[in-house]
């Protein structure tokens, strides 16, 4: 058993060259194989959070490089870390693992570094079924890249070498003798773990393990024995013979975006995703991470006759970039906007929680969105207004699905009334569902997007009825107000940590609130006769809760504090900021349902 890969399997392989590499598998061999390659300065217990996700459905094979973790390091140290050689490695690791089939590979850092050789040279053609590369670009195309500049030079290119070139500052450092050995054996080695925690919120644990100063300095000849050769004369046949996929973290402080600008013409077969966070991904987003490798090796592998599979289109719609293998929690999902919500962050390709009282109707909406584009849904039966409930949902969400990116509270219920005719019980169940739903959420959600630190968002349906006071709803419009200050206060807490929150104001729409609206002062035939009517108003009035699902999504991507929607929204929030004296007179006015 291994450090932080509990039940992993273990045994040792050696090379051509006497090396040995510590190679550990997890679940079943007879599924298709993906290897877990780590970068710099890293183990192969970076990948311990994916790996248990992926184990389920595939053979999980992940291998200290040469010089790292419990492989032995070549003799000499110069020499021995060229990509040639990690070549050789790496085939002879896959004649251990998986000698009758091509693997999955999957590289991070200087992992994929080695990937992209691995899958752009003759010898490993046909064994190799897909790459997934993450932080980490191609020596060649790098090389390529820097030359067209350079021939070229435009302001625009000027200036994205010299951005790359500031954040490589530690590919300089890297190359001068001896020094980076006596850090990293030093006070750089000893205040790493704390450095990835303070800078790239790298969760405590079991990472980095007890071998990273020996790992780090004999990993500085990755570099020394490549990067200068490879980008003078970089090679003009490294074309990817598999189908590949880019994972670019957008605030990755080692690489830039432009980096892989143009990379369609070295691999034909590309599929990108971006996802919002640091470097160390493997660490900080395993959930979405495994969601994708496990997609894209999917639909990559071959079939019974070795042909390999027609890779599935990319997802087209609208958002599917920014919102591609997300977690989303929606709450009051079996309906009407949460509804729309969860299906419109399904087509964007998001996994779903699927929250509501109604089991049925959660299970059906869930059910749905997998058929609309959603990688996988769940249903949850929780009452939004239980603290507790909530609680155990939060903790079971994070360990069965990971840390939610985007969460909806969008519960809700209505009651319409004068004051003196509301029941505390009306406004206790009012109360309950449209705002201690709100805080339960935001506290408990909220809190693990805190911790985790790598950002999110929170979206609050409040109403239009927050903009304007009216007798006729004063459990409701309480409620609403006071979710939209919520918002407003939970923003301004929440901004340091990279975690938006929006407030969505939606006016008359079309949704089946208004069956279930209490009308308090009226009997049991009264009131059905009212909502039978305001059901028909509503549906008169026709406007869609796709429209506000769309506000929603629109709302994170720019994150946007406060959103109405519907023309009624925007006039009142106007009107109420213009002329609150006419916003006060029309509260007077008894409306005649």
């Amino acid at each position: 058993m291994t450090d932080g890969l509990e039940g992993a399997r273990e045994r040792r392989v050696r090379t051509g060259e006497g090396v040995e590499l510590c190679v550990a598998e997890l679940g079943d061999p007879a599924h298709p194989t993906v290897v877990l390659l780590h970068g710099y300065p890293d183990s192969k217990e970076v990948w311990a959070p994916v790996a248990r996700r992926l184990r389920d459905r595939f053979h999980v094979v992940l291998y200290d490089v040469r010089g790292c973790g419990r492989s032995s390091a070549p003799k000499p140290l110069r020499g021995g870390f060229t990509l040639e050689k990690l070549t050789d490695d790496f085939l002879t690791v896959l004649d251990a693992v998986s000698p009758d089939a091509p693997v999955h590979l999957v590289g991070h850092d200087w992992g994929s570094v080695q990937g992209w050789e691995f899958v752009t040279v003759r010898r490993t053609e046909g064994r190799i079924a897909s790459f997934t590369s993450m932080s980490g670009p191609s020596l060649d195309h790098f090389g390529h890249w820097i030359k067209k500049r350079l021939a070229r030079p435009t302001p625009r290119r000027i200036a994205q070498l010299l951005g790359q070139g500031a954040k490589s500052w530690y590919v300089y450092a890297l190359h001068t003798p001896v020094l980076p050995e006596l850090a990293w054996k030093g006070p750089l080695g000893k205040s790493w773990p704390r450095i990835l925690r303070k800078l790239e919120k790298v969760p405590a644990g079991a990472y980095p393990t007890p071998s990273l100063p020996t790992d780090a300095a004999h990993g500085a000849w990755l570099y020394r024995d490549n990067i200068r050769s490879r980008l003078r004369r970089p090679r003009d046949d490294c074309y990817a013979h598999a189908p590949v996929q880019l994972i670019t973290p957008t605030e990755d402080a080692f690489l830039s975006e432009q980096l892989y600008d143009e990379l369609e013409l070295w691999a034909p077969q590309l599929t990108r995703h971006t996802l919002p966070a640091k470097h160390w991904v493997p660490r900080t987003r395993p959930d979405q991470l495994a969601v994708w490798i496990s997609e894209f090796a999917t639909a990559s592998e071959p079939d019974a006759a070795g042909v390999p599979a027609q890779l599935a289109a990319p997802r087209t719609g609208r958002y599917a970039e920014r919102f591609g293998g997300q977690l989303v929690l929606v709450t009051g999902a079996a309906s009407g906007i949460g509804r729309a919500t969860a299906f419109a962050f399904a087509e964007a390709g998001a996994r779903i929680v699927v929250v509501d009282r109604d089991a049925e109707g959660a299970a059906r909406t869930a059910e749905m969105a997998r058929l609309v584009g959603a990688p996988d849904a769940w249903p949850e039966t929780v009452d939004v207004g239980d603290g507790q409930a909530m609680e155990k949902l939060a903790a079971r969400t994070a360990a069965e699905h990971g840390v939610v990116d985007v969460l909806v509270n969008n519960a809700g219920t209505g009651v319409t009334g004068d004051f003196m005719d509301t029941s505390v019980e009306d406004w206790q169940r009012t109360l309950d569902v449209n705002l201690w739903g709100v805080i339960h959420g935001c506290r408990t959600f909220g809190r693990q997007m805190a911790e985790r630190g790598q950002g999110g968002h929170i979206v609050n349906t409040a109403s239009a009825i927050a903009f304007q006071p009216t007798r006729a709803l004063p459990a409701y419009a309480t409620s609403k107000a006071a979710v939209l200050m919520l918002s407003e206060c939970l923003r301004a807490e929440l901004a340091g940590q990279g975690i938006g929150v929006s407030a969505i104001c939606p006016g008359v729409v079309n949704t089946n609130i208004t069956a279930t609206t209490r009308f308090v002062g009226t009997d049991e035939e009264e009131e059905k006769r009212h909502q039978d009517r305001t059901t028909r108003l509503y549906g008169l009035r026709n406007y869609p809760p796709e429209k506000v699902a769309d506000a929603v999504l629109r709302a994170v991507i720019r994150n946007e504090a406060v959103v109405p929607v519907t023309p009624e929204a925007h006039g009142a929030r106007l009107l109420s900021r213009l002329s609150p004296r006419v916003v006060r007179a029309l509260a007077r006015v008894r409306p005649r349902v």
